[in-house]
Order: C-alpha cells, then structure tokens, then sequence
C-alpha cells in the first residue's frame, strides 16, 4: 500500500498510491483521454465517443457507496493512470493518459494491485477488457475466457471476458 518509485522510460519519478476521494476529477480525465485518444487503434471514433461521452464526471465526486479500490500513478505530482479493482478481484478500471501508454505506468499499477490481492487471499482476478487492455494482461498470463459485444449509447463494443488463477505463495494454483 505504500509509495513505490519505479523507473520509466519518461523524465520524472512515478510513485503509486492509493486513491483519494479528491482525485475523482483527476481520475474521470485520464480515462475520457484514454478511451477518446488511447483506444483510436482498436475503436472507431463513433465507439470511443459512445464510450466516453462526456469530457466531464456526471459527479464531482465518488459515490459514497462504491467499493472500488483504487491506485493511481503519479509524475511529479500528476495523475496519469490508475486502476480499480472489486473487493473480489474485479478488475474494473485500468486506464493511462494516451502519452504514458508503454512506459510501464500500467505494470506499476498492476504490481500493486496483485499485491493486494495475494496478501488479502483472493484466488483468481476476473476483467471485462477491452482490445487494448486484452494486450496488456495476456503479458501478465491472463486468459481470455471468451469475446463478447456490449451496447453503449447506441454503438456495439467488443470487449473479452478474462481470468486469471492466482498462485498460493507455495507455488500452486489455488
């Protein structure tokens, strides 16, 4: 849960932290510029626009009753990623600003996350990922369990349903 420093390939130290409430705003532009700029690869600009309609949260702030834990990764003070995760390994929200994208932002965030969830004693993590994030969690072993479309304000998106078992500190799969 503490402060990591990890070396990047950009200037700057980036560090880890878990989440605060007043990092909502913070949180929704890194994912708005993630899907509408990030995801141009994998999705059409009608798609992305589905995906992220607006530039600005429906809420300034979290809902109170979310249960989401999150991290975020910092330069130099700035916020550009972060991921979410369900108290039972659900991983919901994983996003980096489009010009930090492979510069080991989302393995920062992902080391922590797995972290937190081998010392809470979680078994295997699930995701709905979308083309671009299929990539970065087949590097981590992930298996895609199977594609499926979704429908968002009005477009369809193909996303993957994905698993992954976690090991017990022995060393076998639980």
């Amino acid at each position: 849960m503490g402060h990591g420093r990890i070396q990047t390939t950009q200037p700057g130290d980036l560090s880890v932290r878990r989440a605060t409430a007043q990092d909502h705003v913070a949180l929704y532009g890194v994912y708005y510029k993630s899907v509408r700029h990030g995801a141009a690869a994998f999705y059409t600009t009608e798609q992305r626009a589905a995906w992220a309609p607006s530039e600005q949260p429906s809420s300034p702030t979290t809902d109170p009753d979310d249960t989401l834990l999150r991290w975020v990764a910092e330069v130099n003070g700035k916020i550009i990623g972060f991921m979410a995760v369900t108290p039972d390994g659900y991983i919901d929200l994983a996003f980096v600003l489009p010009e930090w994208m492979g510069q080991g932002v989302a393995q920062a965030l992902y080391d922590q996350l797995l972290e937190w969830a081998r010392r809470n004693g979680l078994t295997r993590l699930t995701a709905h990922a979308s083309h671009f994030a299929r990539r970065f969690f087949d590097k981590q072993g992930w298996q895609v369990d199977h594609p499926e479309i979704i429908a968002r304000n009005g477009q369809e998106l193909e996303r993957f349903i994905m698993s992954l078992e976690l090991e017990r500190r022995d060393g076998k799969t639980i």
